[in-house]
């Protein structure tokens, strides 16, 4: 019996510009998501918790917080991009280009820009990625550029994070 890792998530070598990546998980998102989301940012705008505000405008019902479809995306491409990552240096570009209403269906995909050595940690690079999020139909919801160190494999900062068990797993217990 060996220990098998799992994913480690993708190292600053793993990247090369031209890759896309397509996240895996998709995301409905619900009237919970975007009420508890305006709640929890203190965003005021009716537009995205009265429906009877909402009908009266050009979209009839209620719109989900643009941010949190932000949030979506970014959190769609870590398990791709972003799992050995620790800072993330800015985002550029936010084009919020369709509108997103709660029952719909999100998924993102990743496009690597750029990506060079770190003049100042030589345990990291740095990546820039554009993302852009779908709804179920296809239709692109929004798009942004996102740049962040991410550690090369071997970095010491991340070795050794698991910790060694008491009793080791076994197939008796």
């Amino acid at each position: 019996m060996s220990v098998k890792p799992g994913w480690q998530g993708r190292f600053f070598e793993d990247f090369e510009v031209g890759d896309v990546y397509q996240h895996p998980l998709g995301r409905t998102v619900s009237e919970a998501d975007n009420t508890w989301f305006t709640l929890l940012t203190m965003n005021t705008n009716q537009m995205h918790f009265n429906a009877q505000y909402a009908a009266q405008s050009e979209f009839g019902k209620p719109l989900v917080v643009s941010t949190f479809t932000v949030a979506i995306a970014v959190g769609q491409s870590v398990t791709d991009l972003t799992q050995n990552a620790f800072a993330n240096l800015g985002w550029t570009d936010i084009r919020m280009t369709h509108p997103v209403f709660a029952g719909d269906t999100l998924w993102s995909e990743s496009i690597v820009l750029e990506k060079r050595e770190s003049g100042s940690r030589p345990h990291a690079g740095i990546v820039t990625v554009k993302t852009r999020t779908l709804n179920q139909d296809g239709k692109e919801v929004c798009s942004f550029n996102r740049t962040f160190y991410v550690y090369k494999r071997g970095a010491e900062q991340i070795e050794g994070l698991f910790p060694t068990a008491e009793q080791p797993l076994s197939l008796e217990d």
